[in-house]
């Protein structure tokens, strides 16, 4: 919000209930796991969630990432036509099979690698972006690095291990999570791909099958990606919403797919069960102020709160105000004017701060002079 200091973004401070990653051990049958809420970014369970591993083609929701960020910036658009390459035409495992020259749309391109896995349409559409697929992979690390992934370290677009270069291709259940919440949280058209069970492209010849089970089969899921080769073992990054609560769980190296996809329900399942999402809302506060050119501003959150609870506690929630009994002029937009408190019986979760809704000038001399006259007008 315009106007808001650092000083006023560090006092939006939300303390969490007690939450023990890992505390309940369900023995996800993977090399590594993890469970993570999306609106927060707590860890609700983790199993060697930083052990550096192949990820497979679960590489593209950094792909897709990169591509949303370009649509949603205007940097490309749904209709833009994307020409396969040679490089892109000689990719090997899932794929469309496109052929050197062959055009398709944005929109076509994004689904076949979202529902699809397609590798040629992940190379093509890396090009697009970026050039050359080096060039993108470059983006892929530079993204990783601003989203925290210290685990990470990619060498192609696609998650495909055949060449040597690929044993360097890195990340952890942990980092998989941060990036798939990123995508999720705000970018929320990918789920128009990540959702889609079967589909078809170039005008209906060519069909399209989801690789992720659980967008059929898992009430309430909305993605994400599937992933296996020989070196990784398989790999899912699972994401599913209910009542306002939206998680993503991660296995690497599971045994088999039918592993994996169980091991991604279990870590659901847990959340769900044992976790709510709540989001008060208040409305904007009416605050006099003095001198101003207007008599009241409204208070309003500085942002609105996504809180994790124990589900158990989701029924004593409740919220406290404190204001000031009024501000004098001039008043800022974004000036603090307040703190909404969070809590579950007596302990705070969080601390909102209240803040202006709009800008209040301070009356001018003239303006002072004028009230007076009409003061004065009226009075007779």
């Amino acid at each position: 919000m315009k106007g808001l200091s650092i000083a006023l973004l560090l006092c939006l401070v939300f303390t969490m209930l007690p939450v023990s990653a890992g505390a309940v051990d369900m023995n996800i049958p993977a090399k590594s796991a993890l469970l993570m809420d999306i609106a927060t970014g707590t860890v609700l369970y983790e199993q060697n969630a930083h052990e550096r591993l192949a990820p497979a083609s679960v590489t593209k929701v950094m792909t897709m990432l990169l591509i949303m960020e370009a649509i949603d910036s205007g940097k490309i658009s749904w209709n833009d036509t994307v020409i396969a390459s040679e490089a892109a035409a000689a990719k090997g495992g899932s794929q469309i099979y496109l052929k050197v020259g062959e055009s398709m749309t944005v929109t076509d391109m994004l689904k076949s690698i979202a529902v699809s896995s397609a590798n040629d349409c992940a190379c093509a559409m890396a090009e697009h972006l970026a050039g050359s697929e080096a060039a993108f992979v470059d983006m892929m690390n530079a993204r990783a690095a601003e989203l925290g992934m210290n685990d990470t370290h990619f060498v192609n677009c696609t998650g495909l291990d055949d060449d040597p270069a690929a044993k360097e291709h890195l990340t952890s259940a942990y980092d998989i999570a941060l990036m798939s919440r990123e995508l999720m949280k705000n970018h929320p058209d990918i789920q128009k791909f990540t959702t889609i069970w079967m589909d078809t492209v170039r005008n209906g010849t060519f069909g399209l099958s989801n690789t992720n089970k659980l967008v059929r089969f898992y009430p309430g899921a909305t993605g994400l990606k599937t992933g296996f080769t020989s070196t990784a073992g398989y790999c899912l990054s699972a994401t599913a919403q209910r009542d306002g609560l939206a998680l993503v769980a991660v296995v690497m190296g599971s045994a088999t797919s039918q592993e994996r996809f169980a091991a991604c329900k279990q870590l659901l399942d847990y959340g769900f069960a044992n976790y709510a999402a709540v989001s008060p809302e208040i409305d904007p506060q009416a605050i006099p102020v003095k001198l101003g050119t207007a008599g009241i501003v409204q208070a309003v959150p500085a942002q609105q709160p996504q809180l994790l609870v124990d589900k158990s506690q989701r029924d004593q929630v409740h919220t406290e105000i404190t204001l000031d009994q009024s501000v004098s002029a001039p008043v800022s937009k974004g000036q603090r004017l307040g703190t909404l408190s969070v809590k579950v019986g007596e302990h705070t979760i969080a601390q909102i701060p209240l803040v202006a809704a709009d800008a209040v000038p301070r009356l001018t001399w003239s303006d002072l002079f004028l009230m007076v006259l009409r003061r004065i007008a009226m009075a007779k």
